[in-house]
Parts: C-alpha cells; sequence; structure tokens
C-alpha cells in the first residue's frame, strides 16, 4: 500500500502536536456591526404598555382612536369588507401585476389630483402610477428611483421632519445629502415661512429634490397657506427643484378631499412644467393601518408616451426587485368604497367623524390648559391641523409628564392628538401645566 494512504483509498490523516491543538476562532465582521438606536415612537408605545398606572395616556404613536380610546373600523370599510365576503372571488388571494391592481391606481391618482370625468385624456397622460406598501413604500421607491436616474445633489426636508423620511433616504442613497429647511420656529410655535423660502432660494440647488407634505405636517401639524404654496411652487419652478409630496392625511386633515390635496393640484394644473412625484397612503383616512395600502405617481411635465413607458418600466423594476408586488387585500378595501356612490358618501361621513373629533380633542386641550392659566401662549395647539401637534414643551419637560403623571409623548413634544378625550385632557393639561410650571 502507498504510503500515507488506508485501504479506503483516502488520504491517511496524520497527525502532530500542532494539528491537535484547537483552532483560534477568526474575528467575524459581524463584531464591528453596531445596533442602531430603536425606534423612538415603538420604544416609548412598549415603555407605555408595560406602564401599570391606570391613568397612563398615549400620546404617541400615529392612529386614530374614539373618545373611549378605542380603535375604530371606519363604517364604510366594515361595509366594503363585508360586501367582498359576500362576493367569495376566486381570484381574491390572486398575484396582483407588479404596477398593482389597475383599477385601485385610477381612483387613487384621481382622488390626489383631482379627475372626474370631464378631466382631459392628455391630463392622465401625464401621470404614471404604481401600488406600494403604503406611504413608506411609496417614499422609499420615489428615493430609489430619483437616486438612481434624476441623482439630485441634496433632497431638502423641513427641519422638522417625519422621522422615517432620514431612514429612507439613508436607505435609497449615501450620495444625496439630507438638508433642511427652517419649518418651525419654536419662539413663535408657528411655520417659519420666511426662513424656509430664504433657505430654498440661496440654497438649492438645480436638480435638487424637495419633500413637501400635501397637509397635516408631520410632526408639526403646521401648513402652509394657498398664498404661501403659490410661493413655494413659483420656487420649485424658477429654481427648477423637483417637487416631492407626501400625503398622508388626504380628508382626514380637515374632512375634505379637495383642500388636503388642494397643493398638489395647483402644482399639476398651473405648473405644467414641472416633473414630480405623490406618495399616497391610505392608512390614515381609510383607517387600515395593518394593511399597508399605498400608491405612487410620476407626474410628467406633459404627455410623452415614451417617457411615460420608461418612468413605467423602471418603478416596475424596482418594485419587482424588492417586493414583487403590493399586497391586495387593502387595496380591494379602497377599490371597493370608491367604486360604489353610496360607500364613497359613507366615506366622505367616516372622515368627518375623524377630523371633527381630531379637532374638538385639540379645542379640549386649549380649554383646559386655559382653566389652568398655564403659563405661556397655547393657541397654536388649536391652530394647528391633523392628527399631530407640537405642544411646545422642552425635552426635560416630556420627561416630566412621563414620570410624574404617565403621559407619553415624544421627546420633541410631538403629541399625537387622538389620544387625547373627554376623559384624560384635563389629567394632560395638569400634566403640561405642571411640567412647565416644575421644569425650566
Amino acid at each position: 500500500m502507498a504510503p500515507g494512504l488506508v485501504e479506503t483509498g483516502k488520504p491517511e490523516v496524520v497527525t502532530s502536536e500542532l494539528s491537535l491543538q484547537p483552532p483560534q476562532a477568526a474575528e467575524s465582521w459581524l463584531d464591528a456591526l453596531k445596533p442602531v438606536p430603536t425606534d423612538e415612537i415603538f420604544a416609548l408605545l412598549g415603555e407605555y404598555l408595560k406602564d401599570p398606572h391606570p391613568d397612563k395616556v398615549n400620546l404617541s404613536v400615529g392612529v386614530y382612536r374614539t373618545a373611549d380610546s378605542k380603535p375604530w373600523v371606519l363604517s364604510s370599510v366594515a361595509k366594503a369588507e363585508d360586501k367582498l365576503v359576500q362576493e367569495k372571488s376566486e381570484a381574491r388571494h390572486e398575484y396582483l401585476p407588479i404596477a398593482g391592481d389597475v383599477k385601485f391606481l385610477e381612483q387613487a391618482r384621481d382622488l390626489s389630483l383631482g379627475f372626474n370625468k370631464q378631466t382631459p385624456e392628455e391630463d392622465k397622460k401625464r401621470t404614471v402610477s404604481v401600488q406600494t406598501i403604503s406611504g413608506s413604500g411609496a417614499n422609499h421607491v420615489g428615493a430609489v428611483f430619483l437616486a438612481k436616474y434624476l441623482k439630485p445633489k441634496n433632497i431638502w426636508m423641513s427641519n422638522p421632519t417625519w422621522g422615517n423620511h432620514h431612514a429612507i433616504w439613508d436607505a435609497a442613497s449615501s450620495d444625496i445629502k439630507q438638508r433642511f429647511y427652517p419649518y418651525y420656529d419654536n419662539a413663535t410655535r408657528s411655520l417659519d415661512f420666511d426662513g424656509m423660502v430664504k433657505t430654498l432660494d440661496a440654497e438649492a440647488q438645480a436638480g435638487d429634490a424637495i419633500l413637501l407634505q400635501a397637509c397635516a405636517h408631520n410632526p408639526t401639524g403646521l401648513d402652509p397657506t394657498h398664498e404661501q404654496w403659490k410661493i413655494i411652487a413659483d420656487l420649485c419652478e424658477r429654481k427648477r427643484i423637483f417637487p416631492f409630496f407626501d400625503m398622508a392625511y388626504q380628508g382626514f386633515a380637515s374632512g375634505s378631499i379637495a383642500e388636503d390635496s388642494w397643493a398638489i393640484r395647483y402644482f399639476f394644473k398651473e405648473k405644467p412644467n414641472l416633473d414630480m412625484f405623490i406618495a399616497q397612503s391610505f392608512s390614515k383616512n381609510f383607517g387600515l393601518y395593518g394593511q399597508r395600502v399605498g400608491a405612487l405617481h410620476f407626474v410628467l411635465s406633459k404627455p410623452d408616451p415614451t417617457a411615460n413607458a420608461a418612468v413605467f418600466t423602471h418603478l416596475c423594476n424596482i418594485i419587482r426587485g424588492e417586493y414583487s408586488m403590493a399586497p391586495s387585500g387593502g387595496a380591494a378595501i379602497v377599490k371597493t368604497i370608491l367604486a360604489d356612490p353610496e360607500l364613497t358618501s359613507d366615506w366622505h361621513a367616516d372622515l368627518d367623524v375623524m377630523s371633527g373629533r381630531i379637532k374638538l380633542a385639540r379645542q379640549l386641550l386649549y380649554d383646559e390648559l386655559k382653566k389652568l392659566k398655564t403659563p405661556g401662549t397655547w393657541e397654536h395647539i388649536v391652530n394647528q391641523n391633523g392628527m399631530f401637534s407640537y405642544v411646545g414643551l422642552t425635552p426635560a419637560q416630556v420627561s416630566f409628564v412621563k414620570e410624574k403623571h404617565h403621559v407619553y409623548m415624544l421627546q420633541s413634544a410631538r403629541a399625537s392628538i387622538s389620544g387625547l378625550n373627554p376623559s384624560n385632557a384635563a389629567h394632560v393639561a395638569k400634566a403640561i401645566d405642571d411640567s412647565v410650571r416644575e421644569v425650566k
């Protein structure tokens, strides 16, 4: 037998003192991977859920709650669900096309841009629509598209903005710089419109993109007036900045579909030479938080079949590589409601209920603060719009109201107004009053 071989023909195992020593573990590339901070909203929610105090109040998560602090299934949504169950469509669990449900996308486009039967076909040909995983997905797909093809040097965001905007653009590109225009004036607790315009006018470059929240600005609750929106539109046109609208609260903010999309419709009609994106969420205005229903619309500056097809195929390519297609269930509910005049009417009534309760909750808190003669001015609470309010507390005061009064809001003092109701408004007001008087 040849040296070094055993009978099986395999190499003979030769041992030595060196080979008997256990190998040293190689340093893992994961050793350098450090945890990222937990999302503040969900971390705060976890604290709230563990808190056994009977008078705790959750003003952190942006979801609608009834006056009894309960989730609410919209009456129009419940009816649509019943209708879908009765239909028992054999195709209800089938794949959607990559771009999504075509009928739903037409309805979503019409809702955002105000299209109807009288809308010229040329206007409709200026739009390209795809279904997304709610508003976050719409923002993400749009950001990836712009990062790959427009390649702006800067993406301009309001200071402050929705926290997830930062993560979305971080994921989309490391080459695009996130720049910030003034938005909230802490001293006056109002919109710093002059600061916004001056900064953009002086520093924004042609080809930059700008994030604009169409209504119910998150987190401040402050929106530009119609006249201010016109100035923003003129600036985008003059500076050749790409507008990226994020619309999460259409109809929920004011109760009016048209009013809450006024800025988008103005840009479309009055600035037709601007391309733009519209990221549209149906979570808040249909109460479909877990269904993840959204749409992304690209508006072309002019009807161009070649450009339309190119944008469509590239958006679909991004979607295919990331999640193949959006889920169908929530879109089927929205589609059912918007296709039925009676259900649409019910939905508008639901919007009145939700927006009306939010306005009432704002007034309740304001009235309680006035009763307590809380130092400072609090008119901003009723002047702000939509689900959120920048209450106007310092981080130390926010910590105080949580630790002493078990009232939970973000460190920025962003409060979700839907967490307020007649049974807890006085408690929250007392927490704010104590914090202002005791914590400087």
